[in-house]
């Protein structure tokens, strides 16, 4: 699974900070998503779907390799 960020359509609500702490933060210049590391455990794996389900504006999504 690959992770695709688009900066671009961000809103900044920090649901995927609030969500998957691990793997994003918020750029502190426009509060737009910055993803941090990948998803190696079964635990951040679950923890980045579910950011990405969170995720008010689409910003986040995963995609098949």
């Amino acid at each position: 699974m690959k992770l695709i960020v688009n900066r671009d359509i961000c809103i900044g609500a920090g649901m995927c900070v609030l969500t998957a702490p691990a793997l994003f933060d918020q750029d502190e210049e426009d509060g737009r998503v910055r993803p941090l590391a990948t998803a190696e455990s079964p635990e951040q794996q679950a923890a980045l779907r579910e950011a990405v389900a969170v995720c008010p504006s689409g910003a986040i999504r995963l995609a098949d390799d």
